[in-house]
């Protein structure tokens, strides 16, 4: 990997820190040479901080570290993508993100797929999901083929709100399935990425 740091006059170049997990952009920070170098040698972020005029260790005081899992360069060499994953809250306001909110379908997919492993690995009483996870794979199986039927009927009809409906059910009892054979969806992503390169 080749940063050019010469490239402004500072010598730093921006850094944007996204989840590893949720791909939520978390905050943006500036690196020189030896701040990259140093966040590889820890695998904690390290930027320079323009205000102190020093390396600084992002949660160095807080605790809330964001340990390193990939970094990026982009094509001009002059900006880096570091996927991080975040011991704690990101902002020094107390938000895991430094931009408002962004909700995203991506994001929530997250969301869904982490509620659904917490209803597989802690069983609730009154939880359909954890209740279909106790029946198997048969049934989580069946309850897919029945789902796609029924968005395929509704996809011949004209009604866009059960058509809508009957897809967030097929959507929702997939990602169960993948979760029962032991995958997320990022693990699908990538397969269809990898189809798509050829």
């Amino acid at each position: 990997m080749t940063v050019d740091f010469k490239k402004y006059t500072d010598g730093l170049v921006p850094a944007i820190i996204q989840d590893i997990t949720t791909s939520k952009v978390l905050m943006l920070g500036f690196m020189n040479d030896a701040a990259l170098a140093k966040t590889n040698e820890l695998q904690k972020v390290t930027f320079f901080s323009r205000s102190k005029n020093r390396l600084w260790t992002k949660g160095e005081e807080s605790g809330n570290f964001l340990f390193v899992k990939e970094i990026h360069v982009d094509c001009d060499n002059d900006t880096l993508l570091i996927k991080a994953e975040p011991a704690g809250p990101v902002c020094h306001t107390g938000a895991d993100t430094c931009w408002n909110e962004i909700n995203t379908a991506d994001n929530y997919l997250v969301q869904l797929e982490n509620i659904i492993t917490d209803r597989k690995n802690n069983h609730a009483e009154q939880s359909y999901t954890s209740s279909l996870f106790k029946k198997g794979i048969n049934k989580i199986a069946q309850k897919v083929g029945e789902e796609a039927v029924e968005l395929v009927i509704e996809a011949k009809d004209s009604n866009n709100t059960l058509f809508k409906d009957e897809a967030a059910d097929l959507l929702f009892h997939y990602l169960i399935l993948l979760q029962a054979k032991g995958f997320k969806l990022a693990d699908i992503t990538k397969v269809l990425e990898e189809r798509h390169r050829k």
